[in-house]
């Protein structure tokens, strides 16, 4: 049995470069692009995403909770502590948009995404950081979106398809550029796993083993 290497799995005090993605690529692994959402349109996303349906949600309660002032003080206590917890999650809808604005800047800080010549790595989080990795072999198909808000912004968002469900790169700038060279990195690197360099005969050169592109 080989000696185990004690410090394989030691620790570094430094905790922070852990959420770098230069914390997870493995040995060789070449980051081709990486990016971040474009702050201004993230937060005003953010904040636009649910307001009509926020506000017409506490419109609504606002004045039935003015009635019941005005009118409900003869109510038993019972009755206003269970009217009160009713309105508490009534207002699911408005809790979570204001959780969405509140958060917004925090949630842009810690998002960031990249392109390797193995994977697409989605970096994320509020309180921790998360990072999710889509590999080029899953992926079923890359498209782009562009909205009003995103379009005065001058951003798109792009949807990446793939085996484990949608993933979306919010805000990005230069979208269909970007969605365009992702969609290349993905054929390439599918038709290179499909017919690796060993399997070719010698007059076609194919697609090079290490993406290069």
């Amino acid at each position: 049995m080989s000696k185990l290497n004690e410090n394989y799995f030691k620790v570094s005090e430094d905790d922070n470069k852990y959420r770098e993605i230069e914390s997870i690529l493995s040995e060789g692994e070449r980051v081709l692009w990486r990016g971040k959402p474009k702050k201004s349109a993230f937060v005003w996303g953010r904040v636009l995403s649910m307001l009509p349906v926020a506000l017409l949600w506490l419109l609504f309660d606002g004045a039935f909770i003015a009635v019941l002032c005005l009118f409900g003080g003869e109510l038993p206590t019972p009755v206003i502590i269970g009217i009160a917890v009713f309105f508490l999650f009534h207002l699911l809808p408005v809790w979570i948009w204001i959780s969405h604005v509140v958060t917004a800047n925090r949630q842009h800080k810690n998002l960031e995404y990249a392109f390797t010549d193995k994977r697409i790595i989605i970096k994320s989080g509020i309180i921790g950081i998360d990072f999710k990795n889509i590999y080029y072999a899953d992926v079923g198909s890359v498209n782009v979106k562009v909205g009003l808000i995103d379009r005065l912004c001058k951003v798109g968002d792009i949807y990446i398809k793939s085996r484990e469900g949608a993933s979306v790169l919010y805000d990005i700038e230069n979208c269909y550029f970007i969605t365009n060279k992702l969609q290349e990195i993905v054929l390439d690197l599918k038709m290179d796993a499909a017919f690796p360099n060993a399997l070719r005969p010698e007059t076609n050169s194919g697609f090079k083993t290490t993406y290069d592109k």
